[in-house]
């Protein structure tokens, strides 16, 4: 909370000139109970923008932590959410200003599939967003559908085809956040803020000592499966041999001897999942996403082994592993 204070508090400066009609102001809800339950906060920190005087439904600002990223926010909820491209030159303008970028090749700029990238845009403040419906600007990229391009250090790396009425704004925009993170990101504590700040509830973790002689091999398994499902799935390692990891194995009841281990959580259910395989493959680690997604993973309940004699007193020893066979 203090840091984002802080990185509040430089936007706010920032743009006290840039747009004095923008204010802002913050709260110590441990103080102001009225506000809080008002609101409904129930984490911290949580920014809110209200908008012409509507104190009924003001929108969440959420995942954004540094002041420039603020500024773009606000900017885009108040104005222009993408830059109009009407030149191949202005088009390398944008990709030349950030390591990430997305432009919209469009046929035309007034159709659903725009609106779609205008909203998304004002959700992804971390990049720039650009949008043309340009001939030349498509035919220079070799662009004919309607298509969202994810550029990375000025080269394509993802290419999305919208289509109108078809395309869902938050499954763009979970899309596109993922580009923030790394193909696998590895899980301490300075990514595990990042990990959470993108929308993607369902995330794979791949527990494994990275001083192993099989690390590398297991990891390029990994981090090839992780393609397939980007912006589905949010693929992370954790190294077993960190220590600041402890919690983390303990959430998950991993032992030395399960690893490497792979599980699936569900942020939204709190539900865990073991890829029955033991090896960690490309095919088995598609098959166990794919499952997932399909609904047909099989639910992991973390359990304590059956005690030997779990039977042999009037009072029955139960654990995970026998309590259903037993109770019912």
């Amino acid at each position: 909370s203090q840091n984002l204070s802080e990185e509040f508090a430089e936007a706010a400066r920032q743009l006290k000139k840039e747009a004095p009609r923008i204010q802002f102001g913050k709260i110590d809800v441990t103080h102001q109970h009225d506000l809080r339950k008002e609101f409904n906060i129930r984490e911290f920190p949580t920014v809110k923008f209200f908008v012409d005087g509507n104190r009924e439904d003001p929108i969440d600002c959420k995942g954004v932590r540094q002041a420039s990223a603020f500024i773009t926010w606000v900017k885009r909820r108040t104005g222009p959410s993408a830059a109009i491209i009407n030149s191949t030159h202005q088009a390398e303008a944008i990709l030349n200003a950030d390591d990430l970028a997305v432009i919209g090749f469009f046929k035309e700029l007034h159709n659903d599939s725009v609106e779609v990238f205008c909203e998304t845009a004002k959700d992804v403040p971390e990049m720039p967003f650009g949008m043309t419906a340009s001939d030349s600007v498509r035919d220079n990229y070799g662009i004919q559908k309607n298509t969202v391009v994810v550029f990375k250090k000025g080269k394509p790396v993802h290419k999305e085809v919208l289509e109108d009425g078809r395309q869902n704004k938050l499954d763009l925009t979970r899309l596109i956040k993922t580009f923030t993170l790394d193909l696998v990101t590895e899980y301490n504590l300075e990514t595990s803020v990042k990990i959470f700040d993108v929308p993607v509830e369902n995330h794979i973790l791949l527990f494994t000592p990275k001083n192993s002689e099989t690390f590398n091999e297991i990891y390029e398994s990994y981090k090839s499966a992780a393609v397939e499902f980007r912006g589905k799935i949010i693929f992370v390692l954790v190294d077993t041999d960190e220590t600041r990891n402890g919690r983390i194995f303990e959430y998950f009841r991993i032992r030395d001897v399960d690893v490497p281990a792979v599980r699936i959580l569900n942020l939204t259910s709190e539900a865990k999942y073991k890829m029955p395989a033991d090896e960690v493959t490309v095919e088995n680690l598609k098959e166990f996403c794919q499952s997932y997604l399909n609904g047909k993973a099989k639910l992991h309940l973390s359990s304590e082994e059956i005690p030997e004699d779990w039977d042999k007193m009037p009072v029955k020893v139960l654990v995970g592993k026998n309590f259903n066979r037993i109770v019912f």
